[in-house]
């Protein structure tokens, strides 16, 4: 069951948004603003999430108030990586979330918070415990980033990539699983409660896998995501729909991001589009065909078309 989307993914990091293209954040707002009135058309009761913070900024907060992206969602959410990438304590989560609710009188997810094994799989094992001790009394939604390392062959989503020395490749060893499945010391005692952020690739052949060790876990929460780069892919709506088929277990927290290189201002997924609404029309889109409301919800899954974006029934 799909329970809330999400709307981007840390706007405020430019490995996932280039604000250096135009540094008027009222792009983002007015994309934000019309994808969230898009989704209440389908869905009013479907919990909508601004994506994650990373770094944690309640000035950004302020910002997005001021431009009117706070009163469209329901929650606002934020990431961290206290032992590997940000220059705050472990220990500080508290405060990082009070910093938040200071600002916003919305509810605050913890969407990403991880520790990679990098150095030592006792030092996630550590993570994990006092991450889940710290903020599961908190807040409603925590999400552990991730269940499978990234494997070698891809490239991390990051602006300087192997420039950034050791920080870049402690990205690939924030897994509860290696890259072959096998599982490290910090899932031998997965918090209960706690849920799991997990990113699948276009045809990801880890999606199987990753249902059986999300009920192996216990994971009641996901959060995953729909990336609209994609949906122009061949394929895109088969793939979509086996991958959110076979989520249909866990209650779901999907992020709708990275843009289409034919529809930004540059040609790159971290590119603000060119057209606001045309990143509406995907998250209308997904809704209608994964999370419609219960009034129009269909005894099976029924193409909606769109223009340019996926091509339905082949």
């Amino acid at each position: 069951m799909i329970e809330a989307v999400m709307l981007w993914n840390e706007p405020n990091n430019l490995s996932h948004w280039d604000f250096n293209l135009d540094c008027d954040w009222r792009i983002f707002a007015e994309m934000v603003i019309s994808a969230a009135r898009a989704i209440r058309q389908v869905n009013p009761k479907l919990k909508i999430v601004l994506g994650g913070m990373s770094p944690v900024d309640p000035n950004f907060v302020r910002l997005l108030t001021s431009l009117g992206v706070i009163d469209e969602v329901d929650v606002v959410s934020i990431h961290g990586f206290p032992l590997d990438w940000n220059h705050w304590s472990i220990h500080d989560w508290p405060r990082k979330v009070e910093e938040i609710q200071q600002v916003t009188s919305k509810p605050v997810w913890v969407s990403e918070a991880g520790v990679s094994s990098f150095g030592a799989e006792e030092v996630q094992a550590f993570g994990i415990q006092r991450t889940a001790e710290l903020l599961l009394p908190l807040v409603e939604r925590v999400h552990w980033y991730s269940l499978f390392d990234l494997p070698a062959t891809w490239t991390a989503t990051t602006r300087h990539k192997e420039a950034e020395g050791s920080a870049y490749y402690r990205h690939y060893y924030m897994g509860l699983l290696r890259e072959d499945g096998t599982p490290k010391l910090a899932s031998r005692s997965f918090p209960e409660g706690l849920g799991i952020c997990q990113w699948f690739h276009f045809e990801d052949h880890r999606l199987d896998l990753a249902t059986e060790w999300l009920r192996k876990l216990n994971v009641k929460c996901l959060r995953t995501g729909l990336s609209w780069a994609d949906s122009y892919r061949p394929n895109a709506e088969v793939w979509f729909d086996r991958q959110m088929h076979a989520l249909e277990g866990f209650d779901s927290t999907v992020t709708l991001c990275f843009t289409p290189e034919h529809l930004g201002r540059a040609p790159h997924h971290t590119s603000p589009p060119l057209r606001p609404d045309d990143f509406a029309d995907f998250a209308r889109w997904t809704v209608e065909r994964y999370a419609p409301s219960e009034a129009s919800r269909p005894e099976t899954l029924v193409a909606s078309s769109m223009d340019g974006l996926i091509s339905v029934g082949g």
